[in-house]
């Protein structure tokens, strides 16, 4: 168990008064009620949340994880695990993806190494937390051992504590690391209990042959393993990643910091799906930003119960998504906060009409 376990008792679901309170102020403003549709109950939950009258957008962090993976040795990825250590350095210069969208949200990126492949030189742009150089081969032994699974979930809950004790309202989730929708989709299968085939996708662009072979890769880690798949960490700990158990840490430490944690695509997802297993309050506190193309995110949301912002075929990973629903979110708030109420305005509300 990791050293943060007794933390995770003292977890609640978003307040439901404060819930309730915002219902009220979102169906007295100046529109037809209801008329933001999803967006409603979304500032509902960041009511509960926050528990307070006006809601907070900013300041926002991104916490990127990084790390590598043994099973990229096995051939599931159309890239060499050296791209893990580039993408890293063009995070910390500024020239990726996300980079451009964290600025367009003004939303601050922490890039944090996890367990990446790569010595990288001082760098203060640089959180270095490497647990080890990336995974064992997942098909031949456990991914990592209880010690190195331990470490990840508390570099995770430690990052995110570490963002709200800076003043982080709002932390979204990302991660980087060459083989990781292998990673993440055997998590999901052990979480899920489906087969490999329901939940892996083509991650970077597989063709069919080579999905095929991802597919069977999963299939023989989940068999190696299967007597001991028996519990949230425990998956994470056989077929997990580095990054992903960070992510799992992270988001758990939103819930017990009462912050919203807006979720990426594919890997991300995995993470907040064990988090939710772990500990099923979590769940009220998950804004998950878009509808990955990987065909197991359909599922994996099915079983949350949960409806992403929007769809627009995105597959990046990068926290790209979490991005851009940081934004959505930010803007509600303003809604939220600025749009007048029916008495405020002087306007006739419905009931007034009617008469």
């Amino acid at each position: 168990m990791p050293p943060f376990d007794q933390e995770i008792n003292k977890i609640e679901a978003p307040d439901p008064v404060w819930i309730g309170k915002a219902r009220q102020r979102l169906s007295s403003q100046t529109r037809p009620e209801g008329s933001l549709g999803l967006l409603e109950g979304y500032l509902e939950r960041i009511s509960g949340i926050q528990k307070q009258a006006a809601l907070k957008g900013a300041p926002k962090h991104i916490l990127l994880f990084a790390a590598d993976h043994g099973v990229a040795d096995e051939n599931v990825s159309l890239y060499p695990k050296s791209v893990t250590a580039s993408m890293v350095m063009n995070f910390l210069n500024g020239g990726a993806t996300i980079n451009s969208l964290a600025r367009s949200a003004s939303a601050d990126v922490k890039v944090i190494d996890a367990g990446v492949d790569f010595d990288f030189q001082n760098d203060p742009r640089l959180i270095s937390k490497k647990i080890g150089p990336g995974t064992r081969n997942m098909t031949k032994e456990a991914a990592m051992s209880g010690d190195q699974l331990n470490a990840a979930l508390q570099l995770g809950w430690d990052s995110a504590a570490e963002s709200v004790r800076g003043g982080a309202v709002m932390l979204g989730f990302g991660e980087m690391g060459i083989a990781n929708t292998t990673a993440a989709s055997a998590v999901v299968a052990a979480l899920l209990k489906v087969p490999p085939i329901q939940v892996t996708g083509r991650g970077t662009g597989l063709k069919d042959k080579a999905l095929s072979h991802k597919i069977g890769v999963i299939e023989k880690a989940l068999v190696l393993h299967r007597d001991r798949l028996n519990h949230p960490y425990a998956i994470l700990r056989c077929v997990g990643g580095y990054e992903i158990a960070a992510l799992t840490g992270a988001i758990l430490a939103c819930a017990r910091y009462s912050v919203p944690a807006v979720i990426d695509g594919w890997i991300v997802s995995a993470a907040a799906l064990a988090a939710v297993r772990v500990q099923p309050d979590v769940a009220g506190y998950l804004f998950f930003a878009h509808q990955s193309e990987e065909p197991g995110h359909n599922l994996l949301l099915e079983a949350l119960r949960a409806k992403p912002m929007f769809n627009l075929g995105m597959r990046l990973g990068e926290a790209s998504g979490a991005a851009l629903g940081m934004m959505l979110l930010a803007a509600a708030v303003r809604v939220y906060n600025e749009v007048a109420t029916f008495e405020e305005a002087g306007v006739a509300d419905k009931a007034e009409e009617a008469r």
